[in-house]
């Protein structure tokens, strides 16, 4: 039903967990555990995987918080549970209040899980290719310090994210990144068609985690496309001509 990391399971006070689509209600396109309210799954499955989900991090149903994302580099301070139904736009959430848990949904993208346990303050991100270029972990950095944290003791831990092997992209793309990063181009290597290129985004994601100084940076190296068993997949899905998709959810949370 999950995956933890040791870096996160060694940071006191803190509870997290990178969901699997295992271990949930939904059904067909979206077995099991989508987490997902931007799919078109029946909501009251969606909240009662979540539901489940924030029993497993020792938290209330609605202190479950996400935000509405979209590729921004735009991180919220939570403060209180948010209703579902009054998300803020963002791509990033930070916190120093206990029994709140932060969840990030991808499915490929990358989400990313922050901690400074000696401050008590904690952030997730979401780290798509758009949010990734725009500085997203910088951002998500910058506001923990504003609650007190220290990026050189962050613990910063990447999850399920698309593999560099499945991830083709188009040459304007590559042109994107050189233009705003001219150090991206280590991340592109030739594709297997002309014109294209395999895009390693976990390693860019990395890379801009150490631009942002946080002390340690950890890559569980699991890829979205290539285990269906484990993972949604947007990019599988499309290529498979498949209506919708489930997300995933990575959290974190300060113990109660």
């Amino acid at each position: 039903m999950l995956i933890t990391s040791d870096a996160l399971d060694a940071a006191n006070g803190v509870r997290h967990a990178f969901f699997t689509r295992d271990g949930g209600v939904s059904q067909g396109l979206y077995a099991s555990l989508n987490g997902g309210l931007g799919s078109a799954d029946a909501r009251e499955r969606v909240v009662a995987n979540r539901a489940r989900m924030a029993e497993r991090l020792g938290v209330a149903p609605d202190a479950l918080v996400s935000v509405h994302q979209v590729h921004s580099p735009d991180v919220v301070v939570v403060e209180a549970p948010i209703a579902l139904d009054a998300r803020p736009k963002a791509d990033a959430m930070v916190t120093d209040r206990p029994g709140l848990a932060l969840a990030i949904l991808t499915a490929d993208c990358g989400p990313v899980l922050f901690a400074d346990p000696e401050a008590g303050v904690i952030g997730a991100a979401h780290a798509g290719w758009r949010g990734a270029l725009g500085g997203v972990a910088e951002a998500t950095v910058a506001a923990m310090e504003r609650l007190g944290a220290r990026r050189g003791r962050i613990v910063a831990v990447l999850g399920p994210t698309i593999g560099q092997g499945a991830y083709e992209v188009g040459a304007e793309l590559r042109e994107a990144f050189l233009g705003e990063d001219p150090d991206a181009e280590r991340y592109f290597a030739p594709g297997t068609r002309e014109g294209k290129w395999q895009l390693d985004l976990p390693g860019y994601i990395l890379a801009r985690l150490a631009r942002a100084e946080v002390g340690t940076a950890h890559d569980l190296a699991r890829c979205t496309y290539s285990d269906e068993d484990r993972f949604y997949s947007y990019r599988r899905s499309t290529h498979r001509g498949e209506p919708d998709y489930g997300r995933l959810v990575s959290a974190i949370a300060l113990a109660p």
